[in-house]
């Protein structure tokens, strides 16, 4: 196989997924929302479609096996340089490797993997499809974020298998922390102690850009889904938790410019 340029660094969050029951309304819902188009992905794991905004990809919908009581949620993946050899640090770091690694057709290599505290994560060797192609615009990812029970645990365990450098953030009653490569911040770990939700335990959130965030919360629930916390103002922008209509959680935000 002839493997992709432009790949993303090791370590960088590069893809997100989602496991539908039903992948046709799916795809309606997330059309409608984010203004998606789709077409048909790697066939080997299933039905599987890319969504791509003005024909660059951005996210993936697959089919839940009605065989498996997998839960339907949005997956973080982050790019590897070698699936295989990731997938043996995650195991040697505590963590528990799920599935594969395998081959996804010709456009990678791929394992879904847990850290130490139950969370899901995807491990992604690109070939020829290479990930993420645009990101910022409206409809498109721009943050992952775990959450999880305590912070500074788990980040030793994601800055030993993929390299990141670690920033917190200064706060008495706030434990946060961003993962950093090369001094740029890919994602956020946010420890909630006793308020982590008790249905889906540690997880990674996935933040979607949107043109506004109020709208969008009311567009959800018009398609059949729903607003966990209504639309409120953070740091970073104006956001909003909300699911599908098949319960899978993610994140809206406008997010802020930063300052000139």
């Amino acid at each position: 196989m002839t493997e992709v340029g432009n790949r993303h660094p090791h370590g960088t969050p590069c893809w997100v997924s989602l496991l539908a029951r039903g992948v046709e309304a799916t795809q309606e819902f997330y059309g409608h929302l984010f203004g998606w188009e789709f077409h048909p992905g790697p066939s080997s794991l299933g039905t599987y479609v890319r969504a791509t905004l003005d024909g660059k990809s951005v996210a993936g919908i697959g089919e839940l096996p009605r065989d498996r009581h997998l839960p339907h949620a949005w997956t973080t993946y982050f790019a590897a340089d070698d699936a295989d050899k990731t997938a043996e640090l995650v195991r040697g770091c505590g963590g528990t490797v799920g599935v594969g690694p395998l081959d996804a057709d010709d456009a990678g290599r791929l394992a879904i993997a847990l850290d130490p505290l139950g969370a899901v994560f995807g491990i992604w060797q690109a070939v020829r499809h290479r990930g993420i192609e645009t990101s910022g615009e409206p409809g498109s990812p721009v943050w992952n974020e775990l959450v999880t029970r305590e912070s500074s645990m788990v980040a030793a365990f994601y800055s030993l298998v993929f390299g990141f450098e670690t920033q917190h953030i200064v706060s008495t009653d706030f434990d946060y922390l961003t993962l950093q490569l090369d001094g740029r911040p890919v994602g956020g770990i946010h420890g909630v102690g006793q308020g982590l939700p008790r249905d889906r335990g540690a997880h990674w959130m996935a933040y979607f850009e949107v043109a506004d965030t109020d709208a969008a919360a009311r567009q959800v629930v018009q398609l059949g889904g729903s607003v966990l916390r209504a639309p409120r103002d953070s740091a970073y922008g104006r956001v909003a938790t909300v699911t599908d209509p098949e319960g899978a959680v993610f994140t809206l935000i406008r997010t802020e410019p930063l300052p000139a």
